[in-house]
């Protein structure tokens, strides 16, 4: 024999006698059918969730953006946390500044978010749009899939106006039509009309800092190439991003980019005031995309883990329990010769096609559950909506079962040689290590689920209360319909006449109520004004270094409170001659009253605006406006309202941003849309009408996250708790069947089967308060670590913990009961027999 073929002997002899190890696991397998599939589908619940939720995970978090250099790509952002938390745009004199003076960052990308109306390109619709400068496409590292992108050629205010169309936009909206390219479409904004051609469209690509249907160049927004735009520093509406120099570090050119900022803010302190606490801040870009989504995921990856390590832990029990009712098999092949490695061997290779088969289900099962998360997950992060499934899927399944089958294969202790108790014994017996260890695992799962219980009832409380939070709005009975402004070819008179005409009409209709006209619909356009513009008012005197107070601009049509059912506490509504006069006029919130003129009457006295963008809106006087009304507060922009200024413009006097109709009716809200679009679209077949909703499903809208937050979340503990209360029960079952003899005795002795009864759950119970106290001791530990990289993990509050300790402890002794009952029911001649 050659020395290779001496070499590959014992290698071909393993392989040999392994391949025998799993034939007989299958014969032995095959006489437990109902072991199997227990404990098949537990590991694939627990495999399956996992796999899904990490391809969730690396195609959000990990996978590369497609954009070139991403490495390179810097998100640059401005801060106040003294106005509001969120960020701050950048004003063009900003940019100037910055891009004069950083030499970290070799070119600069401007991106600003405007809504146009488009015409030219099928129906009238509402578009968002990114605004963005000739080197945009060079910075952020973007291609075409058809045609070309917008370059320095198309800066500049005598360049002609060009779209690219975003890729989702041009597959879902034109169907991925090539000849798109080169027809001229019109983008409307408050600020007048553009013509503007289609020249590119651009790769799949995550769009940030929102996902837009088109990015135009600067000309074709009229309000870019202002002068108050290329002028005022206040005048924040423009996004940057950066490309390091060649050498440069993320953390120099933070370094570089604070000490640029801080002279801009020492050198102007009237527009940076010291209250408001300007900051600058940079991170890749991939960080910043990531970040939204990056503590649900990781949570959610948490989550998926406990159910793992609770389905192995029941998955441990029962093969444990399997090996102990084998103890008589596993002895006399120990007696006969077996050493312990061999016995182990068939261990693993019964565990090895178990839990083979559980990730092989769990990774199939996983496919639609990817796309389930996918959708979950868009919610946080527009990267989810790419998503595609690849082979880590089966890597991370093949990995997990790998491990589990390793875990379950050295669980159980093995007989020895010299053992001969199993072999005389046909009765199971149940040793004390044996017991300690199924009931580490009982308690395992317990603390687990408790886990993940707490979490899911803290985000049932918080939901409920988010649901259950007065709006001050006959929500019901409200349709809110997108209608923008056209301002094409219309002075402003006429586009308010447009919308009185438009009210008329709607109001004609059999079942309308009320119409009116505002600039906001409430929770759906959240944020688009920012932190509010300041104020003052009679009397009002700041204290020193404070800020003028913020208050929300809405402007109303008359009728606006009666269509939304909000009472007017003082004064009067809107009229027609509000219009007219001279004397401007506005309506102020309940709270506004109150600060400003506490323990006064607020009608007839004045309110002003200071904020100096103020003279960046057209039509808004800074003058005095007489207060004609007080209405009850409406929070439009947060789901839980609470106390918030606001200030009513006359639509006469604008700004006309926006627009949005308000129809109150008694019949059905949703039979109005056909016959209001009808009335629209009569009088002007350009206009768009979309977006009807009731205020009540507008609300729905927005908390779906949170909706959806509390499903996920509740599935995986209904699941944990499921394993774990049957992990439970099997524990108690071995322990009943192991101590049969025992509860003989007791009942020949003079016991009552109702104190075996008792003792049995209190056993149960036991385990259940043990896997609370671990599970609460965990959790705490977790939260801690979390909390000190995520910021919005929060410790649950008293009531979600009380409900998840009785919840478990009553399952646990539901859980009890079953096993309790046959101890109660032993036969005391066939127990003491037994022997």
């Amino acid at each position: 024999m050659s020395e290779s073929q001496t070499k590959d002997s014992p290698s071909r002899e393993a392989v040999l006698t392994f391949v025998n190890d799993l034939k007989f696991a299958i014969r032995s397998l095959a006489r437990s059918k109902g072991l199997v599939i227990t404990v098949v589908l537990t590991l694939a619940l627990g495999i399956g969730a996992n796999a899904a939720i990490f391809t969730l995970v690396r195609g959000v978090l990990l996978r590369p953006l497609v954009n070139r250099d991403e490495d390179r790509l810097v998100f640059i952002q401005q801060s106040a946390p003294g106005i509001g938390p969120g960020g701050v745009p950048f004003s063009v004199p900003e940019i100037k500044d910055l891009r004069a003076s950083v030499k970290t960052l070799g070119s600069f990308g401007e991106f600003s978010i405007v809504g146009f109306t488009m015409i030219g390109l099928g129906e009238p619709r509402e578009v968002r749009a990114g605004v963005v400068n000739g080197s945009y496409f060079d910075v952020v590292g973007l291609h075409p899939v058809l045609g070309r992108l917008i370059g320095p050629q198309d800066d500049g205010p005598k360049a002609a106006g060009v779209v690219v169309l975003t890729y989702r936009f041009w597959s879902t909206a034109v169907k991925s039509d090539p000849s798109v390219i080169g027809k001229v479409l019109r983008l409307g904004s408050g600020f007048g009309d553009r013509a503007a051609t289609i020249i590119g469209v651009l790769e799949p690509s995550v769009q940030y800092p929102t996902d837009t249907e088109i990015i135009a160049n600067i000309v074709t927004s009229p309000h870019h190439l202002s002068a108050t735009m290329q002028n005022g520093r206040v005048h924040r509406m423009t996004e940057l991003f950066g490309k390091l120099t060649p050498g440069a570090t993320l953390e120099s050119a933070r370094a570089e980019l604070g000490a640029v900022h801080g002279a801009m803010v020492k050198a102007h302190p009237a527009e940076y005031p010291a209250q408001a606490d300007f900051r600058i801040e940079a991170k890749l870009l991939r960080d910043q995309i990531t970040s939204r989504a990056k503590t649900v995921l990781l949570v959610l990856l948490a989550a998926s883990a406990l159910v793992f390590v609770i389905a192995c832990s029941n998955v441990a029990n029962l093969i444990l329990s399997r090996t102990v009712r084998r103890e008589g098999e596993l002895s006399i092949r120990a007696a006969l010769g077996a050493t312990t490695g061999a016995l182990r061997r068939v261990l693993l290779a019964e565990s090895l096609l178990l839990c083979g088969a559980g990730a092989t289900l769990g990774v199939l099962s996983a496919r639609p559950m990817v796309d389930i998360m996918a959708r979950y997950a868009s919610r946080f992060s527009v990267r989810a909506l790419d998503l595609t499934v690849d082979s880590s899927m089966l890597w991370v399944g093949a990995a997990l079962a790998v491990i589990a089958a390793v875990l379950l294969a050295f669980v159980p202790r093995l007989p020895s040689a010299d053992s001969s108790q199993g072999i005389l014994s046909g009765s199971v017996r149940i040793t004390g290590s044996t017991n300690r260890r199924l009931r580490v695992f009982a308690v395992t799962q317990i603390a687990a689920s408790f886990v993940l219980l707490a979490g899911a009832s803290a985000l049932v409380k918080t939901l409920m209360s988010l649901q259950s939070a007065q709006t001050g709005l006959d929500i019901r009975h409200v349709l809110a319909i997108n209608v923008p402004a056209m301002s094409y070819g219309k002075t402003p008179q006429q586009v308010v006449d447009f919308y009185k005409e438009s009210i008329r009409r709607i109001e004609a209709l059999p079942g309308v109520n009320k119409t009116a006209f505002g600039i906001v619909v409430p929770w759906r356009d959240a944020g688009n004004f920012g932190p509010g513009l300041q104020f003052s008012a009679d009397g009002h005197l700041r204290g020193p270094g404070e800020e003028d107070p913020r208050a929300q601009l809405r402007t109303i049509s008359p009728g606006f409170f009666a269509a939304l059912g909000v009472p007017i506490i003082a004064g009067r509504d809107f009229n027609a001659l509000d219009g007219q006069s001279r004397e401007p006029v506005v309506i102020v919130s309940q709270t506004l009253a109150q600060r400003m003129f506490p323990n006064q009457d607020a009608v007839n006295r004045h309110v002003f605006w200071t904020d100096p963008v103020m003279k960046f809106i057209p039509g808004i006087s800074v003058a005095p406006h007489r207060i004609i009304g007080v209405t009850a507060d409406i929070d439009d922009e947060h789901v839980v309202p609470g106390p918030i200024l606001t200030i009513y413009n006359p639509f006469e006097e604008g700004p006309m941003f926006g627009g949005r109709l308000f129809i109150h009716t008694s019949a059905n809200p949703y039979s109005l849309v056909t016959p209001v679009t009808r009335i629209i679209r009569d009088m002007s077949v350009e206009q768009p009408v979309e977006r009807a909703a009731t205020l009540e499903d507008v609300r729905a809208e927005v908390l779906t996250p949170d909706r959806l937050n509390t499903v996920v979340f509740g599935v995986f503990a209904a699941v944990a708790l499921a394993i774990a209360l049957v992990g439970v029960a099997g524990v108690l079952a071995f322990s009943v069947s192991a101590r049969t003899r025992e509860f003989g005795v007791r009942l020949a002795i003079g016991a009552q089967p109702r104190q075996l009864l008792a003792s049995v759950i209190a056993e149960g119970a036991v385990m259940a308060a043990g896997g609370v106290v671990a599970g609460a001791a965990c959790g705490y530990v977790l939260v801690r670590l979390a909390r000190s990289s995520f910021e919005d993990v929060k410790m649950p509050g008293s009531l979600p913990v009380v409900v998840s300790v009785v919840v478990l402890l009553a399952a646990a002794v539901v859980a009890s009961v079953l096993p309790a009952a046959r101890a109660a029911r032993v036969d005391v001649t066939e127990a003491l027999r037994s022997e």
